[in-house]
């Protein structure tokens, strides 16, 4: 795994604040996982579609 994707005091913030739970560091490369595959998939359907640019359609299912 590369760098990491998503900002982790934000992503901390967020899920203090809806269940006041802490978060552990390694949730963010769990996180930064899920958005390579999210993106690689959104490239793939970009491709299809014969686009050069993703778009938000791209990350629907």
């Amino acid at each position: 795994m590369g760098e990491t994707l998503v900002v982790a005091s934000k992503v901390k913030a967020y899920i203090k604040k809806k269940s006041g739970m802490n978060s552990s560091s390694s949730v963010m490369e769990a996180l930064t996982a899920i958005v390579e595959r999210e993106c690689m998939k959104a490239v793939q359907n970009a491709e299809k579609g014969k686009r050069k640019t993703v778009m938000d359609r791209d990350f629907e299912e």
